[in-house]
C-alpha cells in the first residue's frame, strides 16, 4: 500500500534517516517506536506528504486516501461540533450533488442510444457504489456513535467549537478523521487528551477498522491492544518486528545483546589492530603488514549502538516524613463554578499509605478534587488535610512555576543534595535532557521540557502525600518507566489522576470512578476495575422496565448483606478473589487443551495403523485420569470462589 524506498533525511547535517526501507501493507497495525527524537513525528509528516526526504521517495498508489492526526493541530473556529464533523464527508455531499446532477441528466436526455448517455449511466452506477461503500446512506448515525465514543454528550453537538478547551477540540479533529475513513490512519499520540473509556472505544474502532494504521504512541497497553507489527526508529536505521509492543520489548532486548556482543568483539579487534600499527610502524621488515592493517581499519563497517541506556537508572524518593493516619478527609463536599455544579456531596477518606486513582471522562471533576485537595480552591462542605502532610503536587501548570532564568542543570542543582548531586545529569538524561539540553535556560524550553523538569524536582523533594495529575503525558517508555519504578519504591501516600491503564497497574490499590458529579470507590487495581465496569454495563442493559441503576445496586447489595469488613479485610478479599478467578481460567484453559488432545488420541485409536498402540493406549489413559482431576479442580475452585464472592458485602 505504502513503499518506502531508501529514504534519507538531514537536517543541519545531522543525518536523521539512512536509506531506510519498508512497507506498509493494507491492514497493517504498526507502532513506531524509538527514543524522543529518533524521528517518528518525522516520518509520520513524510508520509502525510507535509515534509519531503533529502532523498528516497514513498510511493503509494493514487487512490490511496491518507488521514493524519498530528500532535499539535490548528483549529478553525466559527462553527458547531456537528458541522465540523459533517466537514468529514465532503466526498459524500459532493457524490450526492453529482447522482443528483446525473440523475437529472438522465430524465431529460432522450438520446437513449447514444454513446454519451451510456457514459453517463456508467458514471452514475459508479458514483451509486461509492456513495454506498462510503456511508452515504447513514454517515449521521456514524457521526454520533463516534462523537459519543470519544466521550461527547449529545447536548455537545451543537455547541460552537471554540467553548471546548484545547483537549476536546483535538478529539473533534480525531473524530473528522475516523469519520473520513481513510486508507491508512497515521496517529501521532492519538490517546494524550482521552480518558480511560474513550482510548477503549477508539481501540476496538481501530482494531476492526478495515484499512491500515500507523501509530506513534507511549500508551503501552494501547500499543499492545491495538498494533500487530512494531516499527523501530534507531540511530538512522528502522528495525522491523512483525509482534506487538511487548514481544518487540523482549525482541529488541535480545538483539541489543546480539549487538553489544558484536561491537565488544569489534572494539577488541579494533584495539589489538590498532596496537599491532603502533608496535611495527617504524620495523622495515613490517612494512606491508601495517599498511595492510591500516587499510583492513579504514574499510572497517563501525557497529553504532544507542548512545545511552538508562533501562538501569534507579531513582528513589527521598524518605517520608511521617503524617497522621488521616491524609484527607471529605465530608458532603460540594464544588461549583458559577451555576455549573462539578462535584455534588463527596464523601471520601484517604488514609495513609493508600495508593489511589482518580479516572473518569474528561470534566468530571477529577482535577478539581486534586486542586481541592492542594488548597487551591473554595468549595461548599467540609474537607481537611491531615496531621504533618507535606504535599508534592505535579500539574501541567507547575512547569509555569520555575525560575525562568536557571538552566535545567541548576534547577536540579538546587534541591538536590547528598549522593543524587552525583547523578544529576544522568537524571537528566533519563527524562530525555541530554548533551546540550542540560545547559538550556528554562524560558527556551518547550511546554513538554518544562513539564518534565518540574517531575524532576519533584522525585526529589521530602514529601508523604504526592499529588500527580497527568504525570505521564510528556514522558517516553523508558521515563515512565523510571518513574513508575520510582513510585513503586515511594513510601508515601499516593494519588494519581491519569488515563494510562498500564501506568497505573501495579501502582494503585483504590480507585474512585469520577460520574455524574459524584466519586465512587473500587477497591482493587486498574485492571480489576475496569474488569468490572464492563460487568456493570451487562447489568445495566440487563435491566427490565427501565428499572434505575441505583434500584439494581441497591438490591444486589440487600441480597448480598453480611458482616461489614474493614479497609484491610475487604483488599485481602478482592486479592483472593482475583488469585482464585486466574486460578480458575488457567485450569478452564488446561481442560480445553487436554479434551483437545484426547479427542485427537480418539480419531487415532479408531484408526489404527503402524502406529505403537501399546503407548498411545497408555499415553491415552494418564490424559484422561489427568482431566478427570482438572475437572475435580474446577469445581473445588469454583465453589472457593462462589463462597469468597459471598463475603463481598460492599
Amino acid at each position: 500500500m505504502i513503499s518506502v524506498e531508501d529514504l534519507h533525511l538531514e537536517f543541519g547535517g545531522f543525518e536523521l534517516f539512512k536509506q531506510i526501507s519498508f512497507i506498509v501493507n493494507p491492514r497493517d497495525r504498526i507502532g513506531l517506536v524509538g527514543r524522543n527524537g529518533a524521528g517518528k513525528s518525522t516520518l509520520l509528516k513524510i508520509f502525510s506528504g507535509q515534509l519531503q526526504p533529502s532523498s528516497g521517495r514513498v510511493v503509494s498508489p493514487r487512490d490511496v486516501r491518507v488521514g493524519y492526526l498530528p500532535q499539535h493541530m490548528i483549529t478553525a473556529d466559527g462553527r458547531t461540533v456537528m458541522e465540523e464533523a459533517v466537514a468529514a464527508f465532503d466526498e459524500i455531499v459532493a457524490l450526492e450533488k453529482r447522482i443528483e446532477y446525473l440523475n437529472h441528466q438522465l430524465a431529460t436526455r432522450e438520446d437513449y442510444e447514444s454513446e454519451a448517455y451510456h457514459k453517463i449511466i456508467d458514471e452514475v452506477t459508479e458514483a451509486n457504489d461509492r456513495f454506498q461503500l462510503l456511508g452515504g446512506g447513514n454517515f449521521h448515525a456514524d457521526i454520533e456513535q463516534t462523537l459519543v465514543g470519544l466521550g461527547f454528550k449529545r447536548s455537545d453537538f451543537n455547541r460552537q467549537t471554540t467553548e471546548f478547551s484545547g483537549g476536546w477540540r483535538m478529539r473533534i479533529e480525531l473524530a473528522k478523521i475516523l469519520l473520513a475513513k481513510p486508507d491508512v490512519f497515521l496517529l501521532d499520540e492519538p490517546t494524550n487528551h482521552l480518558d480511560i473509556e474513550s482510548i477503549q472505544w477508539l481501540e476496538n474502532f481501530l482494531k476492526d477498522y478495515a484499512g491500515a494504521v500507523v501509530l506513534v504512541s507511549h500508551d503501552r497497553a494501547f500499543l499492545d491492544n491495538v498494533t500487530n507489527r512494531t516499527v523501530e526508529i534507531s540511530l538512522g536505521q528502522v528495525y522491523d518486528y512483525k509482534v506487538s509492543y511487548s514481544k518487540y520489548v523482549e525482541l529488541r532486548k535480545e538483539r541489543r545483546e546480539q549487538q553489544m556482543a558484536a561491537y565488544r568483539n569489534q572494539q577488541k579487534m579494533i584495539q589489538d589492530t590498532e596496537e599491532f600499527i603502533e608496535r611495527f610502524r617504524y620495523k622495515a621488515t613490517k612494512a606491508v603488514q601495517v599498511q595492510s592493517r591500516i587499510k583492513q581499519l579504514e574499510k572497517v563497517d563501525r557497529i553504532e549502538i544507542d548512545e545511552e541506556d538508562v533501562r538501569s537508572l534507579n531513582i528513589k524518593f527521598p524518605p517520608s516524613p511521617r503524617s497522621g493516619n488521616v491524609v484527607f478527609e471529605a465530608k458532603q463536599m460540594s464544588k461549583s463554578y458559577g451555576d455549573n455544579l462539578v462535584l455534588n456531596d463527596i464523601d471520601l477518606t484517604i488514609e495513609r499509605g493508600n495508593r489511589v486513582a482518580f479516572v473518569g471522562k474528561n470534566g468530571e471533576g477529577k482535577t478539581t478534587l486534586a486542586r481541592i485537595i492542594m488548597q487551591e480552591l473554595e468549595f461548599d462542605g467540609y474537607a481537611k488535610l491531615g496531621h504533618n502532610v507535606k504535599i508534592g503536587y505535579f500539574a501541567q501548570n507547575q512547569a509555569s512555576l520555575l525560575d525562568e532564568s536557571a538552566t535545567a542543570f541548576d534547577t536540579i542543582d538546587r534541591i538536590a543534595v547528598g549522593d543524587v548531586r552525583t547523578k544529576i545529569r544522568d537524571i537528566l538524561g533519563a527524562f530525555m535532557f541530554s548533551g546540550e539540553d542540560v545547559d538550556k535556560k528554562v524560558k527556551v524550553l518547550s511546554g513538554g521540557e518544562r513539564s518534565r523538569l518540574a517531575m524532576i524536582r519533584l522525585l526529589l523533594e521530602p514529601v508523604n502525600f504526592l499529588v500527580l495529575d497527568e504525570p505521564t503525558n510528556h514522558l517516553d517508555m523508558h521515563s515512565k518507566d523510571i518513574l513508575k519504578q520510582a513510585l513503586q519504591d515511594y513510601d508515601g501516600t499516593l494519588l494519581l489522576v491519569s488515563h494510562d491503564r498500564e501506568f497505573l497497574d501495579g501502582l494503585v490499590d483504590v480507585v474512585y470512578e469520577f460520574r455524574d458529579k459524584k466519586a465512587k470507590q473500587h477497591l482493587g487495581g486498574i485492571y480489576e476495575f475496569l474488569r468490572r465496569k464492563k460487568m456493570d454495563s451487562l447489568k445495566e442493559l440487563e435491566r427490565k422496565n427501565n428499572q434505575p441503576v441505583e434500584q439494581v445496586v441497591e438490591k444486589e447489595e440487600k441480597q448480598n448483606d453480611g458482616p461489614e469488613l474493614n479497609y484491610e479485610e475487604r483488599k485481602e478479599v478482592n486479592r483472593t478473589i482475583s488469585r482464585l478467578e486466574k486460578h480458575l481460567n488457567e485450569t478452564e484453559a488446561k481442560i480445553t487443551s487436554l479434551e483437545t488432545e484426547i479427542e485427537e488420541m480418539d480419531g487415532r485409536l479408531a484408526n489404527p495403523d503402524s502406529e505403537d498402540m501399546e503407548q498411545l493406549l497408555e499415553k491415552y489413559s494418564l490424559k484422561k485420569k489427568e482431566l478427570d482431576k482438572k475437572m475435580e479442580e474446577w469445581g473445588e475452585t469454583t465453589e472457593e470462589l462462589e463462597e469468597w464472592n459471598a463475603k463481598k458485602t460492599w
